[in-house]
């Protein structure tokens, strides 16, 4: 059973989305439990390669509040995610060569582990962003308009 935690609304309309990716996440105690409570957010999170390992940088979980002591940790602080090598490679030769990015898409509770989607993506132009409004408008306008038919 899959229930998402923080999705990131922005990736779809900044990127084209080319391959997926389900990676482990390393956190401690107190940030699973903040994860439980549902307060944690992807909005401007990235991934970043280094020396054979991937990072996720900037994704905000929240300090839980019961910790104390405990709670001293930055809300920010870069996570590591546990892929495969050969995934690895994969990705890193892709981002390398093709001016690919690697931006986190969701984190969730796969069973009791909790899991970070993350994507190869491509930059979209101006343009490209605009046909997407264009076409979300006049998806909007027609499912309005069948609505109002059969009302």
């Amino acid at each position: 059973m899959i229930k998402v935690i923080a999705y990131n609304k922005s990736a779809s309309f900044e990127y084209f989305i080319e391959e997926k990716y389900e990676a482990g996440i390393v956190l401690e105690g107190s940030e699973v439990k903040s994860l439980r409570a549902g307060r944690a957010s992807l909005a401007e999170s990235f991934c970043e390669l280094r020396s054979g390992e991937v990072y996720l940088k900037n994704m905000h979980i929240a300090l839980y509040d019961k910790s104390g002591a405990f709670s001293t940790r930055d809300s920010r602080k870069e996570r590591k995610l546990l892929l495969h090598k050969g995934e690895i490679a994969k990705i890193s030769g892709k981002v390398n060569a093709r001016g690919y990015t690697l931006v986190p898409l969701r984190l969730y509770f796969k069973d009791a582990l909790i899991k970070v989607e993350i994507a190869l993506c491509k930059g979209k132009h101006t343009y490209d962003k605009k046909q997407a409004l264009a076409d979300r408008d006049a998806k909007r306008a027609a499912d309005r308009a069948v609505k109002e038919i059969f009302r």
